[in-house]
């Protein structure tokens, strides 16, 4: 998933605009079943590729487009060199963790993180923004923490993965506010502050030989290849997407995603979903309505005031 901070509240509805938004969030939640092409591969080798095989797109994007000179906020100072250099370490961690969970059977778990992450976004944007919270909002995130804790209650774990996955995903939106990159020179940046780690990693595995590459079979070797435009076409449509249409419309889109995903774990891998996780995702998917008419009604005031 990308990040939602793009201003876009005055823009009027844009149909292409609204498609292509719709396209991103569509591809994102059907990911599981791609990444579940690749179950045989360690999930810190894919995240490796993927790295590597999105810089080389999006170098060859910016090529076609000519639009280098976008880079160079990056290296402007060091502040801004590290800001970048700390979000590209949660995007690995967030990456990493969602492969693995998709690959072990935690497809459900995961699609719950990606609904928290709103009210991750909030709850952040109130303890270290000092942004005041309405009534709502305060509703909103004590529904959500009120499914979590009766997952731990009732089914006997904290859901660590939703968990990772919302704080990391939360944490990279909160540094994607302060930079001062847009979402395809940001997701450059960060592919090249990882790239000479995964390189060497890479590297290392085929030399002891346990790398994938040259491995695996015709079909696996395409499915890891294909990470990188996988990674950046979705980012692509978003960015059209993010530009032309409100933020409240995006803001409702982002639920296509892990609703998809959780539509797949629990219909195409059948993974355990017992009257407890009914009940706790009944309590967030609450949090998430308040959360969101709320939102509607602030922007609807904003709008006629």
């Amino acid at each position: 998933m990308a990040d939602l901070s793009t201003d876009t509240t005055h823009q009027p509805i844009d149909p292409r605009g609204t498609l292509a938004a719709t396209g991103s969030f569509l591809c994102w939640g059907i990911f599981p079943l791609y990444w579940k092409q690749m179950q045989g591969v360690p999930a810190f080798e894919l995240i490796a590729h993927r790295c590597t095989w999105s810089l080389l797109f999006l170098l060859g994007l910016l090529a076609w487009q000519k639009r280098f000179a976008t880079l160079r906020p990056a290296f402007a100072s060091a502040g801004a060199l590290g800001l970048n250099l700390l979000s590209s370490l949660l995007l690995a961690v967030n990456w990493t963790i969602y492969v693995w969970a998709v690959n072990s059977g935690h497809v459900i778990e995961s699609s719950l993180g990606y609904f928290l992450v709103p009210l991750v976004n909030v709850a952040l944007g109130s303890a270290l923004l000092h942004e005041r919270l309405r009534p709502p909002q305060w509703v909103a995130i004590v529904a959500a923490a009120a499914g979590v804790g009766l997952m731990l209650a009732r089914v006997g774990h904290v859901p660590w993965i939703a968990l990772s996955l919302a704080g990391t995903w939360g944490g990279y939106g909160l540094l994607k506010k302060k930079s001062a990159l847009g979402p395809i020179a940001g997701l450059t940046i960060e592919t090249i502050l990882l790239f000479p780690l995964a390189v060497a990693l890479l590297l290392w595995w085929q030399h002891t030989g346990t790398g994938a590459l040259g491995r695996v079979d015709v079909r696996t070797h395409a499915f890891i290849l294909g990470a990188g435009v996988v990674t950046a076409v979705p980012l692509l449509l978003f960015a059209y997407g993010a530009q032309r249409i409100r933020f409240t419309t995006l803001g409702l889109l982002q639920y296509i995603s892990p609703t998809v995903q959780f539509l797949i774990g629990l219909l195409v891998y059948h993974e355990p979903f017992d009257a407890v996780r009914l009940q706790a995702f009944v309590l967030i998917w609450c949090g998430l309505a308040v959360y969101t008419a709320d939102s509607f009604w602030a922007q609807r005031k904003r709008l006629l005031g």
